[in-house]
Order: C-alpha cells, then structure tokens, then sequence
C-alpha cells in the first residue's frame, strides 16, 4: 500500500571515530542526563528548595551528585530488574549474562527501582528527607524518559501491535513483518514525556506537602504507561498474561496503587516547612 509509512532505515551509529562508535542511543542518554541537570537547577528556584536555609540546603553540588546516583540506580535497577521481571528462569540458568549489557535488555520499573535507591541513600548522606528528595527529582525525570522513547525509535525497536491499515500513522518496521503497526515509541515519547513533564512541572511549581509530587509522578507515569501498553507489543517471550494484561501493565498497577496511596498520606499531613 503506498500509502505506509515505512519506518526510515537510520544508522544506530551516529559517529565513527576509529573504533570508537557513537550510538544514537548513548547520545539520547547523554540528553537524558543534560536535561535532568538544566531542569534539576531550575528546580532549586522552586518552593520549598528556594527558601532552604542551613544544613540541609539545595544546591547545584546536590543535583551534580544526585545525578550520578541516580545514573548508577538506572544502570544498575534497569538491567537487574530486566532480569527478574521478564527472564529470571534464563538468567538463573545463566548468571553470567547478567552482565552482558551490551546484548539489551533494560526495565524501566528496575531502573526506577534503583533510582529509589539512590535517592534514599544521597537522603541519608546529606541528612535530607527522602521525600522531599523524591519531590525534588520527579518533575525532572519525564524528559528523560522521552529521550529514551526517541532511541527506540531510531534504533526501529519496541514497536506497536498491528494497527487498522486505514490508521494515517501506521508503520511499517523492518523485522516486524509487512503490515501497519503503531508507532508505540511515539505514542509513549508523548505520553509518559512529554505531557507527564508539562503537567507534572506545573503542578510542582507550587509548593505542595512532602511526597504529593513524587505521588503525582507514580500515578502519572503508571497510568501513561498502563495506557501505552495496549498499543505496544508485548514481549515476544512473554506475550500476553493474565487478565489480558502485558508484563508493563501488571508492574503499573504497583505504581499508581502506591501512588495514590502516598498522595493521601501527603495530604493528611502537616505542611513541612524546614528553614
């Protein structure tokens, strides 16, 4: 059908120095990290890090090191929780591919996971409530996020279900067969990245109890993904579970549970104001 969009055939190698290659992908990783950084300085003008006095003041050293936890908790969470999730039985078989990052396989639930650990320790380090470590990353990660979905959509990976050959957008990807599929990567750039960020910035702009951003993030995030699921395809060795659900969907429901739940525990809260 002419009218088919044909994924573009783009070179996963942005840059041949020698042997040295520069993939696409560690470039929107290194967006990632210099988006977090832009938005984490913005972030120190807002209330309540603006008005931080004494020891347990922000500053542009707490954002340098709580990007660098939270890019070994990404690392380190993504590829641990790949593992657990979605292969434990193999890679119990094999434990030493465990380590073999280069072959893929990354989980955006472990590497939030990992990201939580991080935040908990740089917390106790700095002597910082956790929460309020919380509230402070969570309107800065959506970005992130959206450069990752921009990676699987230049490498041609993570592609939709097959889609209405009358849907305008449909895509062709190559090594997903001949017909229309949804462009999921896309459907999620915007989603849980783009329009997570706007909301989840505006709502944070304003001085909220200790935890409802963080709150606000679980539940945003777990709902754009629950969302997005239903247009992407499920994992080839998994495929479908229970309930009708995919893998990505099952491990949302945590999020927007504990979510909501923190958000009420917030708001029942006395406003915390640490001078």
């Amino acid at each position: 059908m002419p009218s088919m969009l044909i994924h573009p055939q783009i070179n996963p190698v942005a840059l041949q120095l020698g042997p040295l290659a520069v993939h696409w992908y560690g470039l929107t990783y290194l967006a990632a990290f210099g988006l977090f950084m832009f938005l984490g300085i913005r972030r120190l003008r807002h209330e309540p890090f603006a008005s931080i006095a004494g020891a347990g003041a922000w500053s542009r050293k707490d954002v340098e090191d709580i990007l660098f936890m939270g890019v070994m908790g990404v690392v380190l969470g993504g590829r641990i929780g790949y593992c657990l999730f979605y292969k434990p039985l193999y890679y119990l078989a094999h434990p030493l591919e465990v380590f073999a990052v280069w072959q893929g396989g990354m989980s955006f639930h472990g590497g939030m996971l990992g990201v939580i650990a991080a935040m908990i320790w740089f917390a106790h380090s700095r002597a910082k409530p956790w929460l309020q470590v919380a509230d402070f990353v969570a309107p800065c990660v959506p970005t992130g996020l959206a450069a990752g979905r921009v990676g699987n959509f230049i490498n041609g990976e993570l592609w939709g279900r097959l889609s209405s050959p009358d849907l305008p957008w449909g895509m062709v990807f190559r090594g997903a067969g001949d017909l229309p599929r949804h462009p999921s990567q896309v459907y999620q750039f915007l989603g849980e990245g783009l329009l997570l960020f706007v909301l989840l910035w505006l709502y944070a702009r304003k001085e909220r109890k200790q935890g409802q951003v963080a709150a606000a993030f679980l539940v945003g995030y777990g709902v754009f993904r629950f969302i997005a699921e239903f247009f992407r395809e499920p994992d080839a060795f998994l495929g479908i579970l229970s309930l009708g659900m995919s893998m990505g969907q099952w491990l949302c429901l945590p999020m927007i549970v504990g979510g909501v739940g923190l958000w009420w525990w917030a708001r029942r809260s006395p406003m915390t104001h640490t001078k």
